[in-house]
């Protein structure tokens, strides 16, 4: 099962100089991605437990278009474990304009997770 969301970074999720975004918006962008594939697995969103491995592989500043996916790759009896990947598809481009921005082909990955989630008792399979 997969999912992906994709958003505009503002000049609100700008943390440093250069509008540079802090690499903990991206990590909220996957708990939504979480949040959608427990509830589509499990039908409830279930809790985020642990990152198990973070990359940040580029930089992401105000303007830039993010997509961030997930999937889940193994399912247990109380957990599932996910795979994440965030993509900048479009650069903004500062240097030009302050609307200008280039499209992406191929996309930036800018962060890759891995992570578990656990599932509420009520849902947890027995045996």
């Amino acid at each position: 099962m997969k999912t992906v969301i994709r958003l505009r970074m503002s000049s609100h999720d700008a943390h440093y100089g250069g509008q540079l975004v802090d690499g903990a918006r991206i990590l909220g962008l996957f708990g939504d991605v979480a949040t959608e594939l427990l509830i589509r697995h499990d039908g409830d969103e279930g809790l985020f437990r642990a990152y198990d491995s973070v990359e940040f592989l580029a930089p992401v500043r105000a303007g830039d278009y993010i997509e961030a996916s997930g999937e889940i790759v193994e399912t247990g009896k109380t957990s599932r474990k996910m795979l994440f990947v965030a993509h900048k598809v479009i650069a903004a481009r500062p240097d030009i304009s302050d609307s200008a921005a280039d499209v992406l082909d191929p996309p930036i990955v800018v962060v890759r997770a891995s992570g578990t989630c656990v599932v509420p008792a009520n849902l947890q399979r027995k045996g």
